[in-house]
């Protein structure tokens, strides 16, 4: 008779710690009875939010470039980038503004990089972070070379990549968390699964029962929180970077969430789903069910929100301004950071635009 035995079996584990009605689950971990620390977060995500809607606004009225809003995931940003050490390394992909100001990244800067000006990709603060990626997936493997660098080095350090839901139906990603496993490399994986890889739904782009399982394929483990719960995705994604930092490997973690708003400025969302199924995801939205818990814990009342909303509000506005009044780099300027030493074939074409384009961006004035 033939031999039937089970030789591997699996478990994905989910975390929620707050509820959608701003409800905390059992105890909170000892970071999130920190009123400081809460109100930090809190406060980050605000900015992330209030940054989207003027980004969105000034690329309607043409003086911004396609922008690609985060309305409705700020957690997964603001969570991942406050897990982090400030030694390690952000990969992100093109929705992450959240996670990039709390790290350091300025204002001004990203609006210069969605702006068409790479010279919002020279970061003043984390000079080690990787610029913004809008190639779906091809920057899980940048993360993965950096883990082995760090690896290499005997460096503490761990690299962190935001990936899509739809990025992990790609084989560049799955070769990275597999060559990441086989190495045993010190880097963390996290899945913003908004639901939707543009307008293609994730129950088109893959069977599987979750995104997390995909890592134990490659030997790397995997889990799921809620991403809406900013207490959550930080407890959880620093849990992950701990253990790699200690030498556990490689971890991904897949934040469930949700894509509020068009997929960028150049998207109608409106074509291809419905009024009802956007409007029923707001009551999860995360934001708000920060705000619930941050009253209910007596840390927050309406004129600390007035007195929020009109700090970021002067903040962004005062960026907005330094970003319109900046000369725009001259378009021969896109050459400049793409080779160490450039190929004759494309020194004579910067060559022809600079002569063409003496002083003035391609695009027009922060267009």
């Amino acid at each position: 008779m033939a031999s039937d035995q089970v030789v591997a079996s699996f478990e994905i584990h989910s975390t929620r710690c707050v509820n959608p009605d701003g409800t905390a689950i059992g105890t909170l971990p000892e970071w999130a009875r920190d009123r400081h620390e809460m109100l930090r977060l809190y406060r980050a995500m605000t900015l992330t939010r209030m940054f989207d809607e003027r980004a969105v606004a000034l690329q309607r009225s043409g003086q911004l470039g396609t922008f690609a809003s985060s309305l409705g995931q700020e957690a997964v940003a603001v969570g991942v980038a406050s897990a982090m050490s400030e030694r390690d390394v952000f990969l992100p992909s093109f929705r992450e503004q959240g996670a990039q100001l709390w790290r350091g990244v300025t204002l001004v800067e990203l609006l210069l990089y969605w702006g068409g000006d790479e010279r919002g990709s020279d970061f003043v603060g984390p000079r080690e972070d990787f610029p913004i990626s809008v190639p779906v997936g091809s920057h899980a493997s940048h993360a993965t070379g950096v883990a082995m660098a760090f690896k290499l080095r005997r460096e503490p350090r761990v690299a962190v990549c935001v990936i899509g839901d739809g990025a992990t139906s790609k084989g560049d990603v799955y070769e990275a968390v597999n060559f990441a496993g086989v190495r045993v490399l010190p880097v963390v994986f996290v899945v913003n699964n908004n639901q939707w890889a543009i307008s293609v739904p994730r129950s088109a782009q893959t069977a599987a029962a979750t995104l997390a399982q995909k890592a134990i394929a490659a030997g790397a483990q995997g889990e799921q929180v809620d991403g809406n719960d900013i207490v959550a995705v930080r407890e959880r994604v620093h849990n992950r970077v701990e253990r790699a930092r200690a030498g556990d490997g490689p971890a991904l973690v897949e934040a469930v969430t949700y894509r509020l708003a068009d997929h960028t400025t150049a998207d109608d969302a409106s074509r291809y789903r419905s009024a009802d199924e956007v409007s029923a995801r707001w009551a999860h939205e995360p934001l708000s069910r920060l705000r619930t818990l941050l009253v209910n814990q007596g840390w927050w009342r309406r004129d600390d929100e007035e007195q929020l909303v009109a700090e970021v509000r002067d903040q962004i506005e005062s960026a907005v301004q330094q970003y319109l009044a900046m000369r725009p780099a001259p378009a021969a300027a896109m050459f400049d950071h793409l080779y160490a030493n450039m190929p004759p074939s494309l020194t004579a074409q910067r060559d022809e635009v600079a002569r063409r384009f003496p002083s003035s961006s391609m695009i027009g004035d922060n267009g």
